[in-house]
């Protein structure tokens, strides 16, 4: 097939949504399929991509949101590049301006469009003290999303919750994880040495994120509050950066912020940790949990998204009730109190992460969009028959 994707985040920027939609865009082409990817330009960077199959549109902060753009809705060049090279189907996996314009540009030009639910933004009101936009949010999210043929979310329970949102023709899109980049064998004695851990008595606790609002970030430092107590010389590291991130490292200087890490110095980080710190309530999935697991990390973390799906609780990680920050203290207690189990724990965490397979994850995705196609294909026809449309979409799919 030929499938567009639209997206307000993308590789360069780290993030989890971009890191997703670029192992998608990968594992696509891998199997055969012609992807093409719009995006917004990005601070710092050259406004036309040197990489044929990506198209960067203009784009603008996001107010609330510190170092993120999106992308602005560009009609006109979308209109002259599906006009010159008709995809098969679109995927648009944000819902900002760029996304929303490319929906109601591709029903116009009648061709099949889909989109992902990456991000839950009607939480991140809550956090950035914008309750009342949460419901108006909400009403958006499904208005855009019901124009599409699909919305892909990672988690069944995410689906639930778009259900009751309204949204219509959810599907499965789940996560994966590089167990070969992801691996215990990057654990690094000299990393575990620069950050004082000298003996086998002592342990490191790792939070990895975005080091802002809507990740919890206080019960992060709580949770590494009770680790120092329990242990003096326990290391605690953030990694990742943020808005949070300068005024939290001059008021903690107990802990270490060690910036964003990626690749192999970021497996390098959660390999030689021994905890992963999980607090936050905002995700629809959450990558760095299985990430943490392949490491042989053991996740405290709160009983959804993908602590939900992946984690067995006091098995291969510790599970907290949803939303409940004595909960979360609580299992973090129990947790310290059982370290003679961490060693077998942390054996499980990897083989959880071992079944995490991509390329089926991505082959499923790429057949749910031929069946998405097939259907707009078909009441396409049944309007307006045309025989010689047919063969070329079917060549198209070959």
């Amino acid at each position: 097939m030929k499938i567009c994707l639209v997206t307000e985040t993308y590789p360069p920027e780290i993030n989890g949504v971009a890191k997703t939609l670029h192992r998608i865009s990968h594992d696509l082409k891998t199997l055969g399929h012609s992807v093409t990817i719009i995006r917004p330009h990005q601070s710092g960077e050259a406004k036309v991509s040197k990489i044929p199959y990506i198209t960067i549109v203009p784009s603008l902060p996001i107010p609330i949101y510190q170092g993120l753009h999106f992308g602005l809705p560009c009609r006109a060049l979308l209109k002259k590049m599906w006009g010159n090279d008709k995809p098969d189907i679109v995927y648009v996996a944000t819902e900002g301006p760029l996304g929303v314009s490319a929906i109601n540009l591709a029903r116009k030009m009648k061709i099949a469009v889909t989109s992902g639910f990456h991000t839950n933004f009607h939480k991140y009101m809550q956090h950035y003290r914008l309750p009342l936009m949460s419901k108006l949010t909400e009403y958006f999210l499904k208005k855009t999303h019901n124009k599409t043929l699909r919305t892909f979310a990672p988690t069944e329970d995410v689906i639930q919750q778009l259900k009751k949102m309204g949204v219509n023709n959810t599907h499965l899109l789940g996560r994966g994880v590089d167990t070969e980049l992801f691996h215990p064998s990057k654990r690094d004695h000299a990393l575990r040495e620069s950050w004082g851990i000298h003996s086998d008595d002592q342990y490191a606790a790792i939070f990895v994120s975005r080091i802002a609002a809507e990740k919890n970030i206080p019960l992060a430092i709580n949770a590494f509050k009770r680790i120092k107590a329990d242990n003096p010389n326990a290391s605690c590291i953030f990694v990742g950066d943020g808005p949070e991130k300068h005024r939290l490292e001059k008021k903690y200087p107990e802990y270490k912020f060690v910036g964003t890490k990626t690749g192999e110095l970021l497996a390098k980080y959660y390999a030689s940790g021994d905890l992963f710190i999980f607090p936050s309530l905002t995700e629809t999935f959450g990558n760095v949990i299985p990430e943490a697991m392949a490491s042989s990390l053991i996740p405290i973390a709160f009983n959804y998204a993908a602590p939900k799906a992946l984690i067995e609780d006091k098995a291969n990680g510790y599970l907290a009730d949803y939303n409940d920050s004595d909960s979360f203290m609580k299992t973090l207690e129990f947790a310290l109190s059982q370290k003679n189990e961490w060693e077998k724990m942390r054996k499980h965490a990897r083989q959880t992460a071992e079944k995490l397979n991509w390329i089926n994850i991505v082959e499923n995705f790429a057949q749910e969009l031929h069946k998405a196609y097939l259907e707009h294909h078909n009441h396409e026809s049944s309007q307006y028959p045309s025989p010689l449309g047919k063969q070329q979409s079917s060549k198209n799919l070959q």
